[in-house]
């Protein structure tokens, strides 16, 4: 399948801001690693949604700016952070206490595919140690009240993520809500995937061939 694009796809900086906007006031949000740590950035100004990190903490900022960075100060992947007034630092064990006991309403992770269920598959596969396996992602998908994805619609040969199975080993089944792509943002139904959005010139034949599981659309 070719990769060639006809359209103008999402930028990163489009992606996380619609990702932030659909974020509901007094969330509880944990950022994974990669795409979704830009959507700290885009909260809307006002709205009070609570950034948590598994390695223990609760009240993240912005990225922070040149000469700004504290080098202990850091999330799950390593990435240096800011803290926002009453933010709460603490264990990782208590960390994993908060997404276990259901008490996370988003996380907002990257993707290796989805199926159409729903079903999630974002394993690290390279051989170095920063992101080793499936890291907190397991318990993030199956512990927190929403699981939403961002991601490229397909991969950099063309194929792609959004798939009828997934061929690659699932970190969670039926866990997706909602897929944040460069393309679309689609809603994972008891049906299968819902577009709701789409890029500007893109049509939807053309989507339909981007993705291999059969979509059904309802437009925003």
């Amino acid at each position: 399948m070719s990769a060639a694009l006809d359209h103008a796809p999402f930028s990163r900086k489009e992606m996380a801001s619609r990702v932030a906007n659909d974020i509901a006031e007094g969330w509880y949000v944990n950022l994974g690693i990669g795409l979704p740590t830009l959507v700290a950035d885009h909260i809307p100004a006002g709205r009070e949604v609570v950034l948590h990190s598994e390695n223990g903490i609760l009240g993240m900022g912005p990225v922070p700016g040149p000469n700004e960075a504290d080098p202990w100060l850091v999330n799950a992947g390593k990435e240096n952070v800011t803290l926002v007034a009453g933010a709460s630092l603490f264990h990782h064990a208590d960390s994993f206490a908060m997404i276990r006991g259901g008490h996370i309403d988003l996380c907002v992770l990257g993707a290796f595919e989805i199926g159409e269920t729903g079903d999630l598959a974002n394993w690290s596969t390279s051989g170095s140690d920063r992101t080793p396996a499936v890291g907190g992602a397991m318990d993030l998908a199956a512990g927190a009240r929403n699981v939403w994805v961002m991601t490229t619609h397909v991969t950099k040969s063309g194929e792609p993520k959004l798939v009828r199975q997934c061929r690659y080993p699932l970190t969670a089944a039926r866990a997706v809500n909602r897929v944040y792509s460069d393309l679309a943002v689609i809603d994972v139904t008891e049906s299968g995937f819902v577009v709701r959005a789409m890029a500007p010139g893109l049509t939807q034949a053309r989507l339909q061939e981007l993705t291999d599981a059969p979509l059904a659309f309802s437009l925003r």
